[in-house]
């Protein structure tokens, strides 16, 4: 049938690594390689996706990185959303430096102002969540308060901001509280962007030649189907298409450009993060359970990374242009 919805299940994870919030899988398709995330846990995680668990390295970090991007030109490093703002990933060392905070040096020192987390200053209750390269090499990510800090007392006071490649930074949105799933139609003239709480991917028009984007019309890109799941992360396929975690729900939905489901993934634990393609394979980070008590058969595989083959590729990713030396 025409109409009919394709249905995945997935019953064993791939890896067990048990993150608190597993989250930007990214393939680097040079070395066959998973790069991904522990944000809870200030990890990065790098898996051989011929060999899988007996490959996994992790490495703890000083600060959490939200998401991940290669640079055009080179293999040796990548650029990373994390903590305080943009920063450099060295592979060979693992080592990072900053290169463009988020916030000025008076903000830095602001508190809350009454807000949830008051005491804590703005650097210290905010982190980076998402984000994704465009077709011209600009380098979105979303930040959003951090849960840990604030008691998961969540504002609005998060931003999407966006580096250029001469490292000039832009506040493209405010009052964002918890951004993930970015991306562009095949033809750049529409970006889809997700703040979670609202249930939904908007899509609003885009300006490839500026980077700019026109929130005044936004149209429903995606709707969770599932009461009580929220879209997270997405990514798309070389047909067009999305694949969007939807976090809550155990279930990974692919859907058209207009929306219209296509394919369900279901897995073996409720809180999915963020898909990504490494070839035909589509690899599904996780997080811990959130109510452990009411969903106890969510626990046993909660925060780990799945895999299975859907038979499509993904969607070439964008590489950051860096055209100033750091």
């Amino acid at each position: 049938m025409a109409n009919e919805v394709k249905k995945y299940t997935i019953t064993e994870p791939w890896l067990t690594t048990s993150c608190g919030l597993g989250e930007a899988p990214f393939w680097e398709k040079s070395t066959n390689t998973l790069r991904f995330v522990d944000i809870i846990n200030k990890k990065i995680f790098f898996v051989e996706l011929e060999k899988g668990q007996s490959s996994l390295k992790e490495q703890q970090l000083e600060y959490s990185i939200g998401t991940t991007a290669d640079i055009e030109g080179t293999d040796e490093e990548f650029i990373f959303g994390g903590k305080l703002g943009y920063g450099i990933y060295t592979r060979k060392t693992g080592e990072t430096r900053w290169i463009k905070k988020f916030w000025t040096d008076e903000e830095r020192k602001e508190d809350g102002g009454g807000k949830p987390g008051v005491g804590r200053t703005l650097e210290e209750r905010m982190r980076s969540n998402d984000g994704a390269v465009d077709a011209a090499g600009r380098y979105f990510v979303g930040t959003m308060n951090d849960p840990t800090v604030v008691n998961g007392n969540l504002t609005d006071e998060g931003i999407l901001f966006r580096l250029d490649s001469d490292l000039s930074l832009h506040r493209v949105r405010k009052q964002v509280t918890i951004p993930n799933g970015l991306s562009w139609n095949l033809d750049d003239k529409k970006v889809h962007f997700t703040d979670s709480p609202t249930q939904k991917i908007s899509t609003y028009d885009y300006n490839p030649a500026t980077g700019d984007i026109d929130f005044s019309s936004p149209s429903t890109l995606f709707t969770c189907p599932v009461e009580g799941g929220v879209p997270d992360g997405h990514c798309q396929d070389e047909e067009g298409n999305f694949w969007v975690a939807c976090h809550g729900t155990a279930r990974v939905f692919r859907i058209d450009p207009q929306g219209k489901k296509l394919a369900e993934i279901e897995l073996p634990t409720r809180c999915v993060t963020c898909p990504a393609f490494c070839g035909t394979e589509l690899v599904i980070t996780s997080a811990a359970e959130e109510e452990p008590e009411k969903y106890p058969w969510s626990t046993k595989h909660a925060g780990a990374v799945f895999k299975i083959d859907v038979g499509v590729r993904g969607s070439p990713l964008n590489r950051f242009k860096l055209d100033v030396k750091v």
